[in-house]
């Protein structure tokens, strides 16, 4: 299936397929290639699949948080001129599809979230990166892994370049702290949307307690574990994934 990376205006986003709409939010450390599982694969079902880059490091300082990145991606879903959309999302994403859900319930179909936070501190990890210590990076990033050859040197490298940076470094910690605010313990008995909890079981950015909380109090979930697979289940088992979130797709009716 065809991929294309559009630039319209303030939006730049992957977009590949036809159908009913799926928009992947990427986490605070996560590219758009992270989902290359799903890129591939939900095209050939009939969806549409769409990973929008989200304003991280671009928005002002003031507006670098949690709540206006759940208004830039309605602004998003209102340029594409889409009714209603299966939102996926992994980690920061996860929460900012949380947030979007409590706010536009009407315009959710449904709710997909991999080691979300939006519940724990811990969501954002026990420690902020360190500036210029290359081998902490190394460390910190095969840690969201249950495989750490999967934290490439081309992957470290690239996150050691996103903190390294002073002004990328202070947006990092502006929306860590903006998670730990946004804190939707007590919003999620009150979500009804669908929603599907994939989680990694040895994940340990975001431990299996935080999967069956966010279970307990999401009224419509469903939760599901991939084994062996820490805080990025559709980069260390894609195939298993996919398969897991297709027969949920079915099993509801979207």
């Amino acid at each position: 299936m065809a991929k294309e990376f559009k630039k319209e205006g303030k939006y730049n986003y992957l977009e590949a397929g036809e159908g009913t709409p799926i928009i992947i939010l990427h986490g605070l450390m996560g590219g758009l290639s992270n989902f290359d599982g799903l890129v591939d694969y939900f095209p050939e079902k009939g969806y549409k699949v769409l990973i929008p880059e989200l304003p991280l490091f671009t928005n002002p300082l003031l507006k670098t948080n949690v709540r206006n990145f759940a208004k830039f991606l309605k602004e998003f879903i209102i340029y594409k001129k889409f009714e209603k959309v299966i939102l996926v999302g992994n980690s920061l994403g996860g929460h900012i599809g949380l947030l979007y859900a409590k706010y536009y319930p009407e315009y959710v179909q449904a709710l997909v979230i991999i080691g979300s936070s939006g519940l724990y501190e811990s969501a954002m990890g026990d420690s902020y990166p360190k500036r210029g210590d290359k081998e902490y990076i190394r460390r910190k990033t095969e840690n969201v892994f249950y495989d750490p050859s999967i934290a490439t040197p081309e992957l470290v490298e690239e996150v050691y370049n996103t903190v390294n940076d002073r002004t990328t470094l202070v947006r990092t910690l502006a929306i860590a702290k903006s998670a730990i605010r946004h804190n939707m313990g007590k919003d999620l008995p009150k979500m009804n949307t669908p929603t599907c909890i994939i989680w990694g079981r040895n994940d340990n950015v975001t431990p299996p307690e935080v999967a069956h909380e966010f279970h307990e109090k999401l009224p419509d979930s469903d939760l599901f574990w991939i084994d062996k697979c820490g805080h990025a289940a559709m980069m260390e088992h894609p195939q298993q994934f996919n398969e897991i979130l297709h027969s949920w797709l079915e099993k509801r009716g979207f």
